[in-house]
């Protein structure tokens, strides 16, 4: 069992044995925004971004858990997620990570096979700090993340978005376009959680890339109403993944 401390002290220090964890996660979130703020404090290590067309917003955990070393008073940091990505690809496999803060730099220590050290700049990331929104939904499905990436891969080749529907029991996403592409699951397939009857519409290429969570977690909560956000939420016991977006309100031709 790891043993944990934790100091107060300006400068945070925290290692992570299983770097794959943060890598997998930034590389997705990288395709939403170019920058954030990351949160560490003493429910861990967090990050709430809402990408440039103000369309979706994304929600990273990592819990003190999983971290095999943690000193940190509360700090937030702006990074930039391309050079961050980049350092976290040079993680192997069975290398460790430690990450600390030093005046105005992000010294990134990874042990492996081969020693590296790299040092980012900190930036200073624009706009207010954001926390989740609170929504009210009426359905909500827990199903197969393989399966719904299926899904939006089947919808993608025939239009650029998507509805997703409770009807009669049963979840149905369904895209039109010239052509059309429509997928059921009844109760025995998926999980309904809640079950009221609702529609709504969302952009197939936000979508995409959301699902590629899929690979972090077996499962994916979907919650929605009617012309309503959709919340997607990736979870496994080392960390959480999720997605709020925006809908589309448009005819159906």
């Amino acid at each position: 069992m790891f043993k944990k401390t934790y100091r107060f002290q300006e400068d945070m220090l925290i290692k992570l044995d299983e770097p794959r964890l943060l890598s997998d996660a930034i590389s997705i979130i990288s395709e939403l925004v170019t920058e954030v703020r990351i949160r560490v404090d003493k429910n861990g290590l967090s990050i709430v971004a809402i990408d440039p067309a103000n369309v979706a917003l994304v929600n990273f955990k990592l819990p003190p858990n999983v971290l095999s070393h943690f000193e940190a008073n509360e700090e937030v940091i702006g990074v930039n997620l391309d050079n961050l990505k980049s350092v976290l690809k040079r993680c192997e496999p069975g290398s460790s990570l430690t990450m600390h803060t030093e005046d105005s730099m992000l010294i990134m220590n990874i042990t492996g096979k081969i020693k590296r050290n790299f040092n980012l700049s900190l930036i200073d990331v624009q706009g207010e700090e954001k926390a989740p929104p609170q929504l009210e939904f009426t359905s909500k499905i827990l199903m197969s993340s393989i399966d719904f990436q299926e899904v939006i891969e089947d919808c993608s080749i025939v239009a650029d978005s998507c509805s997703f529907a409770v009807k009669e029991g049963k979840f149905i996403v369904e895209a039109k376009g010239l052509n059309s592409a429509k997928a059921e699951f009844s109760g025995d397939e998926v999980k309904i959680e809640q079950g009221l009857e609702a529609k709504s519409r969302y952009s197939l290429e936000y979508l995409q890339k959301f699902m590629k969570a899929g690979k972090l977690a077996d499962h994916v909560l979907i919650s929605f109403s009617d012309d309503y956000p959709l919340r997607l939420e990736y979870k496994n016991p080392r960390m959480e993944l999720g997605f709020v977006l925006a809908p589309r309100v448009e005819n159906e031709n």
